[in-house]
Formats: C-alpha cells, sequence, structure tokens
C-alpha cells in the first residue's frame, strides 16, 4: 500500500504513533526543487513537513525499510535522509525507539520584542594587530587562496551587469542592498544552506565585521546587555561585541561544540559558528542545535549564526544552517570572502522580522548602503551560475591542498594528531607534550620564513590549552604552498 494512502488505524496496528500521513510529503515536488535528486528531495519534504506542523514533535516516522518500500527509493537513500536531518536537529534517532520528530519547545509571546533602550556603549577596546609579518610563507587562517579569485568569470559578470543596471541603482539605494542581489542570494541560500528567508529580510554588508557591529548595536538599542561567546573564536569578533556596548560571555567548546547547555536567561544573545566551529572544526551536534533552538524560543533570545565556510564541506554531507530550525531567532550571517575574496567587502545577514528595522537604521548610520557595483556584479555571478562552478572548483582546490597537507605530516611528522579536517579551510595539529613551548615553535618557524597560528591566539587560556597548531592551508597561493608545506614539515619534524 502506497504510504501516502496509509491510514491512521495502520500506523496504530504497528503500535507506532498515529498521524495522518496523506498530506505529508509531496515527493515528486520535492525531487523537482531539488534537481531531481531522490534523496534531497526527500529531505527537503520532510524539513517542510516538521515546519508546517505536519510532522509534530514527538512523532514517530517508519522505519527506513518501510519508507523506502512505500516511496519505491532505496533503503540507503531514506537512512542517509534521516541521518542528515538528525545531524541538522530536525529529527531524534535513538536505538530500539526508532526515529521521532525532534522537540521544538514554543515560543513565548512577546518575549522577541523589547522596548528600544539606548545608552552610551563603553569604551572601545584596542583590536588585536593582523598578522602583518611581512614573512615569504603564511599558513595563517582565515583567508582563502587569493590567487585563484575568478577573475575572467568576474569581469564577465560585471560587464553584464553594468550593462544591465537601470539608472536607479547608481543614486542612494536601499541600506538593505540591492534588490537583485538580495533575491540571487534568498534563493541560493535556500538550496544551499537551508536558510529560511527572502529578499526583504536579508541585508548586504560590507563584511562580516560590518554585519557584526550592525547587529550588536541594535541589540543594545533593543536593550541586551550581554551576548555568550565561543570561547575559541576570532579575537576581533569579541572586541567588535564589547565596543557595542555587549558584555561577552565565554562558552566552552568541546567536541560536540560550543556548551550552550550552559546558557541561562542572562544573556540575551549568543554567537555561534555551528557548522563547523573555527577554530576547532567540530561541528555542533544535533543535540545542542534543538537545544540552543529551544533556549532561544523560552527566553527570547537572539542567535547569531556565523556560516563563514558554509560551502566547503569534503567528507560529509553538508550541516544544513542552524536558522532552518528557527528562522524567527536566528541571524544568519555569510560572506563571500571565504569563497571569493576578502577584498570584495561582501557579506550579508538573514534576519528575523523583529530585528530588521533596527538594523537597517544602524545601516543607514553607518554608511547608507553597500557599495552597488559589486552587489550587482555578485548578483549576475551567482544567476549566471558561475559562482557554483566556482565554488565547486575551489572546493576540489581545497580539497587536495588539505590531504597534501596531512600526507606530508603523516610523512614526516607521524607524531603529530590532525582534526577539524572534514570541511573549512584550516586543520588543527595537536602536537605532543614533550614538544615545548608552542612560542618556541613558532618562533623557530617565523626564522625559516614561514608565518604560524598557535591555539591560544584564539582565547583559549593558554596554561590549559593543548598545545596545537591552528593552520591555513588555503591561504599561500599556488607558488607557495609547496614551500610553506615543506618549512612546515621542517618545523614539526621529531629532533
Amino acid at each position: 500500500m502506497p504510504w501516502s494512502t496509509w491510514s491512521m488505524n495502520d500506523w496504530a496496528t504497528r503500535g507506532e504513533r498515529a498521524a495522518d500521513y496523506d498530506l505529508l510529503l509531496d515527493l515528486p515536488a520535492a525531487r523537482a526543487a531539488a534537481g531531481g535528486g531522490a534523496r534531497a528531495g526527500l529531505e527537503r519534504a520532510l524539513r517542510e513537513a516538521v515546519r508546517d506542523g505536519r510532522l509534530s514533535p514527538g512523532t514517530r516516522l517508519p522505519s527506513s525499510r518501510v519508507l523506502a518500500g512505500d516511496l519505491g527509493l532505496a533503503r540507503n537513500t531514506v537512512a542517509d535522509a534521516y541521518a542528515q536531518l538528525v545531524a541538522e536537529g530536525w529529527l531524534t534517532a535513538r536505538q530500539g525507539s526508532g526515529t521521532t520528530v525532534a522537540p521544538r519547545p514554543a515560543a513565548v509571546p512577546g518575549r522577541a520584542e523589547r522596548a528600544p533602550v539606548r545608552r552610551t556603549p563603553v569604551a572601545p577596546v584596542e583590536l588585536v594587530p593582523d598578522n602583518a609579518t611581512g614573512l615569504p610563507y603564511s599558513l595563517w587562517p582565515g583567508s582563502p587562496d587569493l590567487s585563484s579569485f575568478p577573475r575572467a568569470a568576474w569581469s564577465a559578470a560585471a560587464r553584464r551587469a553594468l550593462a544591465a543596471a537601470p539608472n536607479e541603482a547608481f543614486g542612494y539605494t536601499d541600506p538593505r542592498g540591492r534588490p537583485e542581489l538580495r533575491a540571487a542570494l534568498s534563493t541560493y541560500l535556500a538550496r544551499v544552506r537551508g536558510v529560511r528567508t527572502d529578499p526583504e529580510h536579508l541585508m548586504i554588508c560590507t563584511g562580516y565585521v560590518q554585519g557584526v557591529g550592525l547587529l550588536a548595536r541594535a541589540l543594545y538599542g533593543r536593550g541586551a546587555r550581554r551576548i555568550a561567546v565561543e570561547a575559541l573564536g576570532f579575537p576581533d569578533t569579541r572586541t567588535l561585541l564589547r565596543t557595542a556596548g555587549l558584555e561577552t560571555v565565554p562558552l566552552d567548546v568541546d567536541d560536540d561544540g560550543a556548551r550552550v547547555d550552559r546558557l541561562d536567561g542572562s544573556a540575551q544573545a549568543v554567537l555561534l559558528t555551528p557548522a563547523h566551529q573555527f577554530p576547532t572544526g567540530v561541528p555542533l551536534s544535533p543535540g545542542r542545535r534543538t537545544a540552543v533552538t529551544g533556549w532561544a524560543r523560552s527566553t527570547g533570545a537572539v542567535i547569531l549564526e556565523d556560516d563563514y565556510d558554509g560551502e566547503f564541506r569534503y567528507d560529509r554531507q553538508p550541516v544544513g544552517a542552524l536558522q532552518g530550525l528557527a528562522p524567527g531567532h536566528v541571524v544568519y550571517a555569510g560572506t563571500a570572502s571565504k569563497s571569493l575574496a576578502p577584498g570584495l567587502r561582501l557579506a550579508w545577514l538573514a534576519l528575523p522580522p523583529h530585528l530588521l528595522d533596527a538594523v537597517v537604521r544602524e545601516k543607514r548610520m553607518a554608511d547608507h548602503h553597500s557599495p552597488v557595483l559589486d552587489q550587482l556584479t555578485l548578483a549576475e555571478f551567482i544567476g549566471s551560475g558561475a559562482y557554483d562552478r566556482h565554488v565547486r572548483r575551489m572546493r576540489l582546490h581545497y580539497r587536495a591542498r588539505r590531504d597534501r597537507l596531512v600526507a606530508a605530516l603523516a610523512e614526516h611528522a607521524p607524531h603529530v594528531r590532525v582534526s577539524g579536517i572534514a570541511a573549512g579551510l584550516h586543520a588543527v595539529l595537536e602536537l605532543p607534550p614533550e614538544t615545548g613551548p608552542l612560542q618556541a615553535l613558532v618562533d623557530r618557524a617565523h626564522a625559516l620564513g614561514l608565518a604560524l597560528s598557535g591555539l591560544p591566539v584564539y582565547g583559549a587560556p593558554t596554561a590549559h590549552a593543548p598545545t596545537s597548531l591552528v593552520i591555513g592551508y588555503a591561504t599561500p597561493p599556488d607558488h607557495a604552498f609547496s614551500g610553506a608545506l615543506s618549512r612546515l614539515c621542517e618545523v614539526l619534524s621529531p629532533g
């Protein structure tokens, strides 16, 4: 009997929780929207069923064998779709208990809205200096391979965008950004990252740093005073938040990501890198994804999701954006700095409706709007398919570099443990205790002309942090990668 025609009694006779599955999935439509892929279509259909309330929290789903038979799919296709949605926090799975829809605590009415409060922020704090060493080789994280910027394709997109641009585009425009780019991004983010937004609630920023600053000032103006941040992360981000007047509360990070179980009502926001924690590289576990969105709903708090390298996944299916679980409480922040180049100064925020006006006001006071021509070019670059082609090419490029790094260390420094490499543009190298002081190793690398970054730079107390390096294997241009790798191996080789 086809699954779509099973009745509640059919489920009851199997001891399952009864549910009306007649309207649960429109699999053909989901397949078409996903480009024909059965697994992607099933994932999309199940997500929508949970979002729309057709699958309520606690509902037990059919086994992968039963569902595969009813839908005419391979059992592995269904099992993989279930596993992906468990990883993203939509479903839960326990041995012997089957797969069920994850709990989603209800929002507390009125908690998301706070009366505007404007107070004078605290005095600014100095930013951490950049890695301006002047050394010929660098494995410092945070930058893509700038030599791989798609100059010809970008130039072609710029010419097409300029020719098609309306006259009004060259005047003062919407602080949120050009509608062409916001429309292109809303479609792209939904397809690639599972973000639930529309052009009206997207804002284009002059880089991620501006986006964080705008949001921090908007939150402060609405009465927020404390924001939790991962104890390991970009130092400048913490400074930026403090400059806006917010007190930063550190959250420890372990193998399951940030310890969101330690959040309470004292913080009005939290900043996370849930898909690929920086710098450890671990994803936020399914249980913690559910927990932090539940915390936001129950307290009216805001989650800032930093999806800094969301396009680059190598050894596993990409984990969808946290924003898709709670779009009314998550601000999604993305950027072209890793996928294209930081010099473009293009980033974006997907904002919940209750924050939109406050952040637009901050953007208008900051610079009115981001540069138009690059926005139009990126919109054309995405719409033409050139962006997808570039990301696919760079994904292969960075994976090859990562594999070269791992192979070289296995040969020349087998005592080094490599982690955080399933995604992103960097790796963490954990060194044995007998290595000695980390700073001495960094100084030795500098003497060889190589810039390296130690884990304590990113916020871990030096006395308690493992002796680890954070290696940005995407950073060197092609002609310098081999030289950087050989110097790294020389520094780390025993003896």
